[in-house]
């Protein structure tokens, strides 16, 4: 599924404001799944997981994650900001559902929102 686990609106809002087409962007948030994918029993001992369902994990990391994510899968500053900007965008609209808006939106000041599938 282009996308991933993230919610429709959070691609097409980050491709809008991202240098990223809204037709790459789906298949870098793809490439970016399976990286993530592998790796999400570490994200659930290193980072604060915000939520958790039946089918994805939310967390908050440390500034610059993106940045080394982009590194590992050797992708340019414009690819790895606009998929961290998908993350960031379907957290603020999860926390719409949840009531916490707010809270994530302040957190995502200090920290980098990752959304990875199950």
């Amino acid at each position: 599924m282009a996308g991933g686990p993230l919610q429709g609106n959070a691609l097409v809002v980050a491709a809008a404001k991202a240098s990223v087409s809204g037709e790459a962007l789906p298949d870098l948030v793809d490439r970016a799944q399976t990286h993530l994918g592998a790796r999400l029993p570490d994200y659930g001992r290193r980072y604060e997981c915000v939520h958790e369902d039946e089918s994805t994990a939310v967390f908050l990391t440390s500034e610059g994650h993106w940045a080394d994510v982009g590194e590992a899968l050797d992708l340019t500053d414009r690819e790895w900001k606009a998929i961290r900007r998908a993350h960031a965008e379907h957290l603020k609209r999860l926390g719409d559902d949840l009531d916490r808006r707010q809270e994530f939106e302040t957190a995502l000041e200090v920290r980098e929102a990752v959304v990875i599938g199950k």
